[in-house]
Formats: structure tokens, sequence, C-alpha cells
């Protein structure tokens, strides 16, 4: 048994990117360990989903233990810091704001976790954060240097194919963002070492999207997808492993 952590920017996050792969890990008899950077305070949330003086962020941590069971992760920890918000917002500015964190000293309670794992594969995001988002390009560059602090051996990058999310924005009849926006978001597909299928685990994948109410909702496009469909947009996490040599194509965290 080996220990997989997978770190992310707040809650949700974990089951859209790699709770195919977390689910796996699980079943194929490995240690899962979720680190959230933030609890999420700055998420969107419908009026009225809330209890009176009910807090978001209380709500969004519970939700991600609800979906951390259904994955199979056998503990969670949260570094503690804010939500940043989207790129440009004042909340990126905030007082204790994830965007604003000194890198070393975050990356020093991420390696914390990972020398107490024994950790030998860690998740994080590729250096854009996949679309830009302040938070998770900070989890790259808190990721990567923690697991040089940490001496963990095996780094994978999540990200996603390009040419197939501009493709499944096509495929929906929605209006295209402009060009400019479509190649700042994902990896080019030849650039991507590390794809797996993970279709088997597809409806844990989906259940662990439903435990995230207040930011996933029914009649989200996420979870209003056909299964079909759903398996074309979910079906396969990507990542890069920055140690891998150009051209060769792996389709596991562990091996």
């Amino acid at each position: 048994m080996a220990s997989l952590v997978t770190f992310h920017a707040h809650p949700d996050d974990e089951c859209i990117v790699c709770g195919g792969v977390m689910r796996k890990a699980y079943e194929d008899g490995h240690r899962v360990v979720l680190v959230v950077a933030t609890r999420g305070e700055n998420g969107e949330v419908p009026e009225g989903f809330l209890a009176e003086g009910e807090p978001l962020w209380r709500r969004r941590v519970a939700e991600t233990e609800a979906a951390a069971e259904i994955l199979g992760v056998a503990r969670v920890e949260f570094l503690g810091y804010i939500d940043s918000g989207m790129m440009g917002e004042p909340a990126n500015d905030a007082p204790g704001s994830f965007w604003t964190a000194d890198v070393e000293e975050a990356a020093e309670k991420l390696a914390a976790i990972l020398r107490e794992e024994n950790a030998e594969v860690l998740t994080c995001y590729d250096d854009h954060g996949n679309y830009g988002h302040p938070d998770h390009i900070q989890v790259h560059r808190v990721g990567m240097r923690a697991a040089e602090l940490a001496g963990t051996p095996r780094v994978f990058q999540a990200t996603a194919s390009r040419e197939r999310m501009i493709a499944g924005m096509e495929r929906s009849g929605q209006p295209m963002p402009p060009r400019e926006q479509l190649q700042a978001v994902g990896t080019p597909e030849a650039e991507i070492g590390t794809v797996v299928d993970v279709t088997p685990w597809l409806s844990y994948k989906r259940q662990a999207m439903r435990a995230h109410p207040s930011q996933i909702s029914e009649e989200s496009a996420f979870l209003a997808m056909p299964d079909e469909a759903f398996a074309v947009a979910f079906g396969t996490e990507w990542f890069i492993r920055p140690d891998q040599e150009p051209g060769v194509v792996t389709d596991d965290l562990f091996k």
C-alpha cells in the first residue's frame, strides 16, 4: 500500500479534477489523503440555501467530508487559508487569502503532511491553474515546492486536454469564449504524459459532485448531463508529470 496526497484549492475541486483517480487508488488498496488550501468562503450559493446565520465555509467543509467518504479518502486536512476569489477581485489581496500566502510557509504546511504520510504520490495543478484562477495557480506553486521539501518522488499536475475541452464546448452549442481565453484553458494534449481512464469510477465521481450541492446543483451543467455526455466530459483525468520523458504516456499514478 502506498499513500496518495491530492492537493486542491477549494471544496468540490477534488471530485471534479481527481475524483476518479482518488477512488481508483482507494480500490487498489492505497491510502488516499485530501488536502484543501481554503474552505471556499467566496463560493457562490443560491439565496436561501444556507440556514440563517450559517457561514458558507462550514457547509462546504461538511460537503467535502461527505464527498471524501464517497471517494475513499482516509484523511482530510484544510491548510487554513481564505478563498481568494476570481482573478482581479478585491478578495485576491485580502489578509489571509491563499493568493497572498508566503509560498515557502504554505509549502512547509503541506510538506509536513507529506512526511507524516510518507507519500509516494502528490497531485497538484498545472502552472496556470488550468484556467487562471489565483488559488489554482498557488496550488501549483505550493504543491511543487512542498514535494521538494518532503522529497515526494512522484508529482502529477492535474490539467485537462485543451483540444477536448474546446470540442466539448463546441458540441454544447453554447456561445464560445474569445479565442485568447480558450488558449489559456487546459494544456495541449501532446504535452500531457499521464492519461487515466476513470470510467469505472464515474458513478462515485458523480456522487461526490452531488455531495457539494452548495456549488454543484442538480440543474448545473455538470449534473444535468446525460450519462453518456458525463462520461465524455469526466471519464478521463489528465496529468503532467514534470520528470516524465517527452512522448511517453502512462495511465496510472503509481506505475
